[in-house]
């Protein structure tokens, strides 16, 4: 059990350290954002994407853990914390359940990270749309499409320079 529980630890504290990258990123993307520097955005977006995969891997990791100890501990697979803090040795259960926590709380912030950095993005696209409308007549007006999202309107088949002129 001590090794099982150790490698709990060891991938709760992973988890953390991968949520608390996300988070720094979603930073720095907002960040960006609301400075204009639209020339850094795409390496961000880049680092995010891969920092997503590399978060991903640390939960996978870390419920195989879970898994591992719930099994020694003759409980089913899916047994949440719950039901596993209260069985480990009296000194462990304080660490386990403040690294479940903190990882809660810290995958909460990056959700709501997450969706604000996602408005202000949704935001800037729908000025830009609005500023490319302003400069090439539009042949019909922006509506909103099943998923909730502005439908880009098709840009007029002739020639910029017919559209002036």
């Amino acid at each position: 059990m001590t090794d099982a529980l150790q490698h709990l630890i060891d991938a709760l504290r992973d988890e953390l350290q991968q949520y608390g990258g996300m988070l720094a990123l979603l930073d720095q993307q907002q960040e960006q954002v609301c400075a204009r520097v639209t020339d850094d955005l795409l390496p961000t977006v880049m680092n995010l994407q891969e920092q997503g995969s590399v978060m991903q891997g640390a939960r996978r990791l870390r419920e195989e853990c879970r898994t591992a100890l719930a099994r020694t501990f003759g409980l089913r697979d899916e047994a949440p914390f719950m039901e596993l803090i209260p069985r480990l040795p009296a000194s462990f259960r304080p660490l386990v359940q403040a690294l479940v926590d903190e990882n809660n709380d810290l995958l909460r912030r990056v959700q709501q990270r997450a969706r604000q950095n996602h408005i202000l993005l949704s935001r800037s696209v729908e000025l830009m749309q609005s500023l490319i409308g302003s400069l090439v007549p539009q042949t019909r007006p922006l509506t909103y499409g099943h998923a909730g999202r502005m439908a880009s309107p098709a840009l007029p088949s002739r020639a910029l320079y017919d559209a002036i002129g």
